[in-house]
């Protein structure tokens, strides 16, 4: 299952924390492409899962993966970089065993 660094759940927590989100509002995470999620990775921000998302709750914060993603991201980690002026780069790694 996709785990999540404490820079991601800080970055996370920045994105979907404000006074006018929904209660669950969360990071989703797509494959925004029909040849498979390795292609492409979308993230963006959603009020709460689709229908056949895999949910993922971290120290208080959400992240939903869509089915294609959430196979491909099994083994994976994320992680942020948070640049203040810019937002959060997130990234993904192969977890260590």
């Amino acid at each position: 299952m996709l785990t999540l660094t404490a820079d991601a759940v800080a970055a996370i927590r920045d994105l979907t924390s404000h006074p006018e989100t929904p209660p669950d509002t969360g990071l989703r995470i797509a494959s925004s492409s029909d040849d498979g999620p390795a292609t492409s990775l979308e993230l963006s921000i959603s009020g709460g899962p689709h229908p056949d998302d895999q949910v993922l709750e971290s120290e208080g914060v959400r992240v939903y993966l869509e089915p294609a993603a959430a196979s491909f991201l099994n083994d994976k980690t994320l992680d942020a970089e948070i640049i203040e002026e810019d937002g959060p780069i997130f990234r993904i790694f192969r977890q260590t065993a």
